[in-house]
This record gives C-alpha cells, sequence and structure tokens, in this order.
C-alpha cells in the first residue's frame, strides 16, 4: 500500500484509522455525523492523502498529453487545470485526473489507485517524444478546506485567497515556503486543496485547526461524495463505462483533436445519446449492497455503484449513485431494487440534506 505523506500526523492524534482510496487515513476524528455536517455548513479540514501527483515534464509534453487525455489541455491557460478521462481506443475509461499547467510542466492530480496503471499506460505511449514523468506523490501532500468559513480560517492561519477561480491554482508563501492553493469546482460548496511538502502541511494543518476549521474523517468525506453525487473511479466509473454514460460533460472536449479513444467518444455524439446514464438516487426500504440491481416493470433497467447512510435532522437517509437506462427515466416507471424502492433525484445539495429532505 502507497504510504500517506501526512499519516503520522494523524496517527499520533485521537482519529480512528483506515483505509480510503488506498492509502491509511483517519477514518473519524469524533462523530460522523458531525463531521458530516462540518462539510456541509461549517469549516472542514480533511485528508488527500488518497490523491497523487504525477509531474510531466519535457519538450513534447504539451502535444503529448494533449493526444493521451479526452479535455484540452493544449490551449490550458498557465495556473490552471481542467478534468480529463484516459481511454482506450475502445472508448472505455481507463482512469480519471485533473492536469494543471505549470507552465514549465504539468502537474497530474489522481487517486493513489490509478498511479501505477495510469504510469505503465503513459510510458507505453512515449515513443519518440521529449516526455518525462515523475510520480511526486511522496514530496507533495495535500489536505481539502471546504466551508463557507473556510477564507476566513485560511487568514487566520497565514494565508489568503488572492481571488482564485475554480480549477485555478495560486503559489502562496507560508512561513517562508511554497503553499499552493486550488480551488474545486461546485456551485454550492466552497472549497481549496493546499499542496505543499508533507512538513509544511503538517505544521498548516495544526495552524488551520487553531483558526477555526474541524477535521473530517474518510467516512464522512466518503457519504458527502455520495450526497452530492461525485462519482469514483472504480467504484462509480468503470472500465465498462463508456464516458457520455457518465454525466461527466466537462472532461470532454470535441473541437482538440485527436486522442485515444476520440473516434468513440465522436461517433456516440454524433449519432445521439448513449442508452443509459448516471444517476443518483433517493432510496425507500432497506439498505441494498453495491452492485444491486435496478429493476422497472420487472426487467432489470441498471445498478446501484454507491450506496451510503446519510445523518439528516430526522435520522439517517440512505442515498445512492448508479445508472440506469434512460428510457425508464423518461417514462417515469416505478423503480425498485430487493427490498425499496430508488427515486431518481437531479440534484442533492447538502443545505437540503442537512433539513432532512433529499429528493429534488
Amino acid at each position: 500500500m502507497p504510504s500517506n505523506p501526512l499519516h503520522d500526523l494523524f496517527a499520533a492524534s485521537a482519529a480512528r484509522m483506515g483505509q480510503y482510496g488506498g492509502v491509511e487515513t483517519a477514518s473519524v476524528f469524533s462523530d460522523v455525523a458531525a463531521e458530516f455536517r462540518e462539510l456541509a455548513e461549517g469549516c472542514a479540514l480533511y485528508d488527500l492523502g488518497w490523491r497523487a501527483k504525477i509531474e510531466v515534464k519535457g519538450e513534447d509534453r504539451v502535444r503529448w498529453l494533449n493526444g493521451m487525455v479526452t479535455n484540452n489541455v493544449k490551449d490550458l491557460p498557465v495556473g490552471r487545470g481542467n478534468y480529463s478521462f484516459v481511454l482506450n481506443p475502445q472508448g472505455r475509461i481507463l482512469g480519471d485526473l485533473y492536469a494543471y499547467n505549470f507552465g514549465n510542466h504539468f502537474l497530474l492530480d489522481t487517486e493513489r489507485s490509478q498511479v501505477d496503471a495510469l504510469l505503465k499506460l503513459f510510458e507505453h505511449f512515449i515513443i519518440m517524444d521529449d516526455v518525462e514523468l515523475a510520480d511526486k506523490s511522496e514530496a507533495l501532500a495535500a489536505i481539502g478546506l471546504q466551508g463557507r468559513c473556510a477564507p476566513s480560517a485560511l487568514k487566520a492561519a497565514g494565508l489568503s485567497d488572492p481571488g482564485i477561480e475554480p480549477m485555478q491554482i495560486a503559489t502562496l508563501n507560508w512561513n517562508s515556503t511554497t503553499v499552493y492553493l486550488t480551488r474545486m469546482v461546485s456551485d454550492d460548496f466552497l472549497t481549496y486543496e493546499l499542496w505543499g511538502t508533507p512538513t509544511v502541511l503538517a505544521a498548516l494543518w495544526k495552524e488551520l485547526l487553531e483558526s477555526g476549521a474541524k477535521p473530517v474523517g474518510s467516512e464522512a468525506l466518503e457519504k458527502f461524495r455520495v450526497a452530492i453525487g461525485f462519482p469514483k473511479y472504480g467504484t462509480d466509473i468503470r472500465e465498462r463505462d463508456l464516458p457520455q454514460e457518465t454525466e461527466q460533460k466537462h472532461a470532454l472536449n470535441f473541437t482538440k483533436g485527436c486522442y485515444i479513444g476520440q473516434e468513440i467518444v465522436e461517433r456516440i455524439r454524433s449519432r445521439g445519446n448513449v442508452h443509459r446514464k448516471f444517476q443518483a438516487f433517493v432510496l425507500e426500504g432497506e439498505v441494498p449492497e453495491r452492485g444491486a440491481k435496478l429493476e422497472a416493470d420487472g426487467k432489470e433497467v441498471g445498478e446501484l455503484t454507491s450506496v451510503a447512510r446519510i445523518p439528516t435532522s430526522d435520522g439517517e437517509r440512505p442515498v445512492a449513485l448508479g445508472y440506469i437506462r434512460r428510457e425508464a427515466l423518461e417514462r417515469h416507471a416505478g423503480i425498485t431494487y430487493a427490498g425499496g424502492e430508488a427515486t431518481p433525484a437531479e440534484k442533492m445539495p447538502l443545505s437540503v440534506v442537512s433539513q432532512g429532505s433529499l429528493a429534488s
């Protein structure tokens, strides 16, 4: 198992440790429901040690990377990033990543569990190209800070948001060391990521706690992920899935030119929609296992890929993510699984979840 750059910090705390995203990290600091509420409404501080960083250097890096991913990195301004899939020639998804342009190199942010496979794939396609890849995951740690009070916590800790937009990255100075600040894309939640050496981020973690941020473990983070409908590669996005089925339209660019799998993606776009789509559900009944089949009128129409019990003011409420046939949605069919009913929900914002209502 890959090591977590901030493992010792959490192991020395009162947190319960556990595995998440392929590393050992803090699973629960105090109470899962309270930590979940911090993510929804407060000022949550959490580990991102399960994320990895891959550096891409060399004179041919822009052309080469643009031919490897589904989004346009060729025209990505310095200090900006975007989200992409990596496909096989049949258009199936082999991984996902965020690519950030640092001017003289790209930094790819992905999950630790994907690093070995992606590096092997990338190296296979470096033929006569001047491209160098380096895994920087041990040298560059990451933490997340989320919530409406996040800017004030940053300021109290000696950092300030210079007004960055989503998917923009800023290089800041903190205690005479470099810290990178980026902001994720969300219309509902203000979410920052901070990157730096493990030593610097361990000190910054403690400073942010003193500034009012509350520590949140991976159990609450996973519940939050399911509640807002955020797919996870390997769980909700798999190799058998096609890009348009995942509903992650921001990962695709249709004008950038050729890349691996582009022919299939373009064929799907030109011929019309795929037959199934990624979907959020509110559940009524027994809490199913991941992989539970969805039915309508006695026929299988989909499956659940993630299931979680979400704390609300009315008690825990089961929600899920999965795939369903579009025709079942279009005719508003009653959708069931073994032990209950699944109601499609277009959006499940946490401001609503915390009040006890989930269906949109």
